[in-house]
């Protein structure tokens, strides 16, 4: 079957798979959007902590398998991107591992008797989590359009040109703005789904008036991007390879891929219907159309980038060395291999929708909370 599919084909099949990893793992970021919340919506009640912080536990595991899944998808898939980036760029993407090392830590050492950081510590590595490796991930993810300082030899050999080894990228307007939107972003789904998960009138209450707030700013934010990006020139590159700037590339390829458009459209307006609906009509479950939408905005932005003759890693420093879906992946025979594993997706998909159904059958509440037989993080 995949093997009767030609080099671009695979490259392209690839491409969608990574979108779409990439919109799914934004959406569990919730996880780190709430992690920011447990200070404003407990306020100093123990109770309510535990609650918040216990909804979260259950989940944060499956934020790690998508963020393997995606992860390894990219790598494998495109692994002049992996030897080009991560050698390269390596201060930023190891302090991103970092901020996601120390959550796994946090909830399990947490409430661990005796341990010697103390229980506000490991809050504060989860805040830390939520706030920083949300926005250098932002940044990481804003350089797909904006570019690196980075050359790539004939022999594939990746030589990075940045002295802060991409902290650089925190320099520019453009991608501090995608950070800050993100960061915005999931705390207004991490509200979302503290509402949805646990069933107590004041954690709810906090949660619309800080999703009434967040979902401000996080308008402020993405419009910027929003605007920077359908303004600025990007990298395209033509039938031989040879990359060039063209003007307004990311708002063409939006109006070439009319689908790509209508994913980004939709669930952007899908976003805006969750809170409104939360804020205005009280509903619960609006983390669901929320998330949806989440996943369509993010997977179409990916889209943007990666297709329609576009170089999705640009090079600032040389842009004959900009990686694009064409010249950075693996092989036909890689491709053809991986695409007969990537099969198993959907089963991986099939089991977060189980477990999550299976620890949201019945609420988060103090009662729960308060017994001494429960297990808590």
């Amino acid at each position: 079957m995949f093997e009767n599919l030609t080099l671009l084909q695979l490259q392209q099949y690839w491409w969608i798979i990574i979108s779409l990893l990439g919109g799914l793992f934004a959406f569990i970021m919730f996880v780190q959007g709430g992690q920011t919340l447990l200070g404003r919506l407990s306020k100093g009640d123990e109770t309510l902590k535990t609650m918040l912080i216990n909804s979260l536990g259950r989940k944060w595991e499956l934020g790690f398998t998508t963020l393997v899944l995606f992860g390894g998808a990219l790598f494998a898939a495109f692994p002049l991107f992996y030897s080009t980036s991560f050698g390269g760029a390596y201060w930023v993407w190891m302090a991103i591992l970092f901020c996601f090392i120390i959550q796994a830590v946090s909830y399990e050492f947490r409430k661990k008797a005796n341990n010697f950081l103390g229980q506000k510590v490991y809050e504060l590595f989860l805040f830390i989590n939520g706030s920083v490796g949300v926005i250098l991930l932002g940044i990481a993810i804003a350089t797909f359009f904006s570019g690196s300082s980075f050359s790539v030899d004939t022999n594939n050999f990746s030589h990075w040109h940045g002295s802060y080894r991409g902290l650089e990228a925190a320099s520019s307007i453009f991608n501090l703005s995608l950070g800050f939107a993100l960061f915005f972003l999931v705390r207004i789904s991490g509200a979302l789904y503290f509402i949805n998960n646990i069933d107590n009138e004041t954690i709810k209450e906090r949660a619309i008036r800080s999703i009434k707030i967040d979902m401000l700013i996080f308008l402020f934010f993405f419009l910027i991007f929003l605007y920077l990006l359908l303004s600025k020139s990007g990298f395209a590159y033509d039938n031989n390879g040879l990359v060039y700037y063209q003007e307004y590339k990311y708002l063409y390829n939006f109006v070439e891929m009319p689908i790509v458009l209508g994913m980004f459209l939709i669930g952007l307006l899908m976003v805006i219907i969750a809170v409104f609906m939360t804020i205005h009509f009280n509903k619960t479950c609006c983390i669901k159309t929320a998330g949806v939408g989440i996943v369509l905005t993010v997977m179409a932005l990916f889209l943007n980038v990666g297709l329609n003759g576009t170089s999705y890693y640009p090079s600032t420093f040389d842009i004959q060395s900009s990686l694009t879906i064409q010249n950075s992946s693996g092989s036909h025979y890689t491709l053809t291999t991986m695409s007969y594993v990537s099969l198993i997706v959907p089963f991986v998909l099939a089991y977060i929708t189980y477990a999550w159904y299976q620890m949201d059958k019945v609420k988060i509440t103090k009662d729960e909370m308060e017994d001494s037989h429960t297990h808590k993080y």
